[in-house]
């Protein structure tokens, strides 16, 4: 176990590929040093589903999801402003606001959010729960190569990362598919039911690369008696 923590606080490890099932990234601190890079050999996207869960007690505006090109550096980004209650979610720099939802400090969240190049919109699930279809951009792609990162945004290609942006807490569970989940398919996931793992990203054969001072443990679960 001390040998698995003293190489993942490595800085810019190379990237390794590991099943992560029953585990969690943890990021303990504030820092715009610290993150997780998640390299892919899908370039193109026409569609984006992407799901994780999430543990933290900011209050403050925070990124879950940055995935950047050197023509977008929101090409497709999931970020959280507790203060609002509100997400924003971002697809070839363009932005939609999500409100509505109970999101909660210190519970374990199940996100999920969606995109289309053909219609345009972009949708997020909190714990299983839709929110409202918003047109974010239509007629072209996500084209690579990309930059995928946890822990951050990407203010620019690959960096430009700002501490007051940065994420604090634990991150589990992380899938992407290169198209639109049903509603059926993502409540299944929400649920831990049987769902087809991401053929971008699987968290059970995920590749990754390390930066700073970011864990991995055992997830968290409460103990029933």
């Amino acid at each position: 176990m001390a040998l698995l923590l003293l190489l993942v606080l490595l800085t810019a490890c190379d990237a390794i590929l590991q099943d992560l099932s029953s585990k969690m990234f943890t990021f303990p601190q504030e820092t715009n040093t610290a993150y997780v890079r998640l390299p892919t050999t899908r370039q193109d996207f026409s569609a984006v589903t992407v799901c994780l869960r999430s543990f933290t007690d900011l209050k403050r505006d925070h990124a879950l999801f940055s995935l950047a090109t050197s023509s977008a550096a929101n090409d497709f980004l999931i970020y959280m402003k507790p203060e609002n209650n509100e997400f924003h979610l971002n697809s070839k720099d363009n932005q939609a606001k999500l409100t509505g939802h109970d999101y909660k400090m210190n519970t374990w969240h199940s996100i999920c959010a969606t995109w289309d190049s053909v219609s345009g919109l972009g949708q997020l699930w909190l714990d299983g729960k839709p929110s409202s279809r918003k047109f974010l951009s239509s007629g072209s792609n996500i084209n690579g190569p990309v930059i995928i990162v946890l822990g951050q945004d990407q203010d620019t290609y690959g960096g430009g990362f700002d501490i007051k942006q940065s994420f604090v807490g634990m991150m589990s569970d992380l899938h992407m598919w290169n198209y639109v989940l049903s509603p059926c398919e993502i409540q299944n996931y929400d649920d831990e039911h049987n769902f087809t793992p991401g053929n971008v990203l699987n968290w059970s054969t995920l590749n990754f690369q390390i930066a700073g001072r970011v864990l991995i443990e055992e997830k968290q679960k409460s103990c029933i008696f």
